[in-house]
């Protein structure tokens, strides 16, 4: 089956309606980070409190997804889901409001963590629910999840792309509340579509193998430190963006610069379906790191918002087959009934990562500016490939024996619709 067969089967089995509330589902958190620095920082003036709220929504999201992923692999994600849009929704609109009345710096950080514990993954979530979903396709499932799974990572980059844009555009249009206010109302109608449609019962635990396994076994440690990898290059170089926008006085342009990160990512990412089958996702996960390092150095030398955009797209081309591989990785190496934990907890390590980054990038831009913001990125590319190096071994013997296990389905298998 060619990737382009594959990518057809996958919007047949799942529907184009499914897929599109998929994708504006994951759109608020996209927003809520970049919002939530743009309207602290701009209100109070301190990059410094603004990437400290950022990266307080980021960690208790963080803190918060692994939770809620495991009670969805429990009692399904419908429930969970929709609860999280609608609450999330609120913590957004009331960020707004604590913000817009001149809470202390306090009330504010903890308004933003506490909004963040609420909002979905609705990507990691959505990866989930595509192994079921092509249950029924025999001995093609494995390439269609593949398939599925460099959509995913394209959706994702593409949602980073757009969601940053979307701020861009509503600071310049109204204000960093009105960016806000739009993400709480995307959430509330997007994110519980995404809740009811019918593909959310079939991530139900009781309809996957019995017995839930362990989770945090050696190799799903590496790809958690993975991401955090990959969630410091998102703050950081999202923190260095904003600080060249302020400096030029267009705040709301970095949203916009930001957005070139996934566009360069969601075109890779792809991509990455025409990549050969024997070629293991270790291997991939490997060259994409240390593209991401060479790619990233050209940011220490940027001085303008004009360079900085188009190093910053060209840097996203490596990041949708960096993370690709990272989630297929962890899709393989944690047992069936732990999945949806387990997409959930390598979402919250990358807001881990980019709590630490843009806080720190944030601390370092109110000292020296963007240049040592964006010297935070080219370290979280470091790391990147120094595991990615390092662990090759342990990641491919981890993999092996749920690849050599794998079922052989029957081919003539009724491709059944589910939305």
């Amino acid at each position: 089956m060619t990737p382009l067969a594959s990518y057809r089967r996958l919007l047949h089995l799942a529907g184009p309606t499914y897929v599109l509330i998929a994708f504006v589902g994951r759109l608020p958190l996209a927003m809520s980070q970049l919002g939530t620095l743009l309207l602290v920082s701009t209100a109070s003036g301190s990059y410094g409190l603004g990437g400290l709220s950022a990266g307080a929504l980021a960690v208790a999201n963080a803190v918060g997804a692994p939770v809620a992923g495991s009670l969805a692999d429990r009692v399904g994600q419908r429930p969970v889901v929709l609860v999280q849009s609608l609450l999330g929704a609120t913590g957004l609109a009331l960020l707004v409001a604590v913000v817009g009345g001149d809470a202390a710096p306090t009330t504010v950080v903890l308004t933003a963590a506490a909004t963040g514990l609420l909002l979905p993954q609705v990507g990691p979530l959505a990866r989930v629910r595509w192994r079921p979903m092509t249950r029924t396709t025999g001995t093609h499932q494995r390439r269609l999840v593949d398939a599925a799974f460099s959509y995913e990572g394209a959706a994702d980059e593409a949602s980073f792309a757009i969601g940053p844009a979307l701020v861009g555009l509503s600071v310049a249009a109204f204000s960093p509340g009105g960016a806000m206010l739009l993400a709480a109302v995307l959430l509330a109608v997007f994110g519980s579509a995404f809740a009811l449609d019918p593909s959310a019962r079939l991530t139900h635990a009781a309809e996957r193998p019995a017995g839930s396994g362990r989770l945090l076994g050696a190799a799903f440690l590496v790809l958690v430190g993975a991401q955090v990898s990959i969630g410091m290059l998102f703050g950081a170089t999202q923190t260095g963006a904003t600080v060249l926008a302020t400096d030029a006085g267009t705040p709301g342009v970095a949203g916009l610069v930001h957005a070139t990160l996934g566009i360069g990512s969601a075109i890779a990412g792809l991509a990455t379906a025409y990549v050969p089958e024997r070629i293991g996702h270790e291997r991939r996960a490997l060259v994409a790191a240390w593209a991401l390092l060479a790619l990233s150095l050209p940011l220490l030398v940027v001085d303008s918002l004009a360079t900085a955009t188009v190093t910053v797209l060209v840097l996203g081309v490596a990041v949708a087959p960096y993370m690709i591989a990272v989630f297929s990785l962890a899709e393989r190496v944690v047992p069936p009934a732990r999945v949806g934990a387990a997409m959930t907890t390598l979402a919250s390590a990358t807001g881990l990562g980019y709590a630490l980054g843009s806080s720190l990038a944030g601390r370092l831009a109110d000292q020296s500016g963007a240049t040592s913001a964006f010297a935070v990125t080219v370290g979280a590319t470091v790391l990147a490939a120094g595991l990615m190096t390092t662990q090759q071994r342990r990641l491919r013997t981890a993999a092996a024996p749920v690849l050599a296990d794998a079922p052989a389905l029957d081919s003539s298998a009724t491709v059944v619709r589910t939305g």
